[in-house]
């Protein structure tokens, strides 16, 4: 089969795999007193060793970029800053009351919206609290997501303070007219300044995402970002395929017409992921690159890459506590959402209640297919233990991959092949039975391609 039949053969909507069950397959058996449970069970067992991990979503944001999928919250008008930051700190408390010690810090990563939108002392206001009521682990990692326009040195000062050691920027693309399409403009001076400032501070991790697939992208175009790129060569980049989900997300109609198509899409990747491994980048996982040394490429190298809501980690904690509105939280015994209205959020947490809107428990075969859903997208191989238990159907698809060339078997199990990377999002999806069992339904994921 040529690639191009293969890329439209599988560009269907399958999930990015940072939960298993994905997001839409929740099952949303849990009550507030079930979820307090099993978050003391998860860190009884698993917390006072590995520590928790913390994501913040600070959602606000002062203009809209149309290419946008997270959850966001467009205003100028900072006086919201404090009410949300204080929000979140009774959140924060509310799991503490639950414990009965300060608990351990593995991680904490601001997300959002944009995190520096919130000034340097109102984001000081919550790290204090945080910083004062927990501990640290031994190799913690703190990060956050910062705009290049907007990123002062006084952000950069303030969580290096903190302990944050490392920044991600998301560029998207240099383009200008690429960044007009998306309401995305920033300057690459402006990148370069706020980088060389953060190398300056002693920040020891720099990763600017990009985006493949965006409107009046073409080979010549995305090459000069490339370019740019090399200049300042941060010590990663997440090199993303464009999620187009108008439905959902109804700014994206605003350039669907200058969308390229699937095989110009494919070629878009493909090229740039050439340029980044001439660059020296090498590559960790789907969508993800490193410089040689990295952490990252460390526990690839080791088999001890880790993937949750975060993406790609090198943190072995079983807990991701996610605070703040539409937050989502991983317990390893079930996966939790926050309430995505702000004002609904602020209201509950008010009301001294965790604002949970969406929930799963996992039971032993979640559990099961999980683990071998992540060694497959981490490690790109599953041993025969793990597949032990495989239905003539999953066995049949199996040895279609393998026609197709993107897996290969060996005396100890299946492994993706070079040519089957790009297609891992499918592979995975064909060993989850919420797929499987719902094939007729058009759960929101994005494309695969």
């Amino acid at each position: 089969m040529s690639a191009s039949d293969l890329i439209k053969k599988y560009n269907v909507p399958v999930p990015r795999y940072t939960s298993y069950p994905a997001l839409p397959h929740w099952n949303n058996s849990l009550s507030a007193e079930n979820w307090k449970n099993h978050f003391i069970q998860a860190y009884e067992e698993f917390g006072k060793s590995d520590g928790i991990s913390l994501y913040i979503h600070l959602p606000y944001c002062e203009s809209l970029c149309t290419y946008c999928g997270c959850n966001k919250r467009i205003t100028k008008n900072h006086r919201v800053e404090l009410p949300y930051i204080s929000a979140i700190m009774k959140e924060w408390n509310l799991y503490l009351e639950l414990l009965d010690e300060k608990p351990k810090l593995a991680g904490i990563h601001l997300g959002g919206g944009t995190p520096t939108f919130f000034s340097p002392i109102s984001l000081g206001i919550l790290l204090k609290h945080i910083s004062r009521t927990s501990t640290r682990s031994e190799k913690f990692e703190f990060s956050f997501e910062g705009h290049p326009n907007n990123t002062s040195k006084d952000h950069l000062q303030t969580l290096a303070q903190f302990g944050f050691s490392r920044v991600s920027y998301g560029i998207q693309d240099f383009d200008q007219q690429v960044q007009v399409a998306i309401h995305r403009i920033q300057p690459f001076e402006k990148v370069k300044e706020v980088t060389e400032q953060s190398r300056q501070l002693g920040y020891r991790s720099i990763n600017f995402d990009l985006i493949y697939g965006l409107p009046h992208q073409t080979l010549e175009t995305m090459k000069a970002t490339f370019q740019k790129v090399k200049e300042l060569m941060p010590e990663r980049i997440a090199f993303y395929s464009y999620a187009h989900l108008p439905a959902a997300f109804p700014a994206q109609k605003s350039f669907e017409a200058y969308l390229p198509d699937e095989n110009q899409k494919r070629d878009l990747y493909e090229q740039g992921k050439n340029w980044l491994l001439e660059m020296g980048y090498e590559e960790i996982g789907m969508d993800h690159f490193a410089l040689p040394g990295d952490p990252l490429l460390k526990a690839k190298y080791n088999n001890k890459l880790h993937r949750n809501f975060m993406g790609y980690t090198t943190s072995p904690s079983k807990i991701l506590l996610g605070l703040g509105c539409s937050a989502i939280s991983d317990i390893y015994y079930a996966y939790g959402q926050n309430e995505k209205s702000v004002d609904l959020y602020k209201e509950k947490i008010i009301g001294g209640t965790i604002p949970l809107v969406k929930g799963h428990v996992q039971n032993e075969a979640n559990l099961k297919i999980k683990n071998l859903i992540m060694e497959l997208i981490c490690n790109h191989k599953a041993s025969w233990k793990d597949l032990e238990s495989l239905s003539e159907e999953l066995l049949d698809q199996l040895l279609v991959f393998e026609k197709e060339k993107m897996v290969a078997f060996d005396a100890n199990g299946v492994r993706i092949t070079r040519e089957g990377k790009p297609f891992v999002r499918n592979i995975c999806a064909a060993f989850d039975p919420y797929m499987q069992n719902n094939k007729k339904s058009k759960p929101l994921f994005s494309k695969a391609i």
